[in-house]
């Protein structure tokens, strides 16, 4: 850098730095979330009543 900063001017430079760089940050989820893992019927085409599985002729 030209100019050199003075001592004052670098530790300022230094922690506006520290202050504005990302840091890494882990996220832990207080209760664990559970996937549901049944089955769904639901939009099935064996899920239909017979007379609705018939086609038309």
């Amino acid at each position: 850098m030209s100019p050199t900063p003075t001592d004052e001017e670098a530790a300022a430079i230094m922690a506006a730095t520290e202050a504005l760089w990302p840091r890494p940050v882990i996220l832990a989820a207080t209760t664990p979330t559970r996937r549901n893992t049944s089955w769904r019927f639901s939009g099935r085409w064996w899920n239909k009543p017979i007379a609705a599985r018939r086609e038309r002729p």
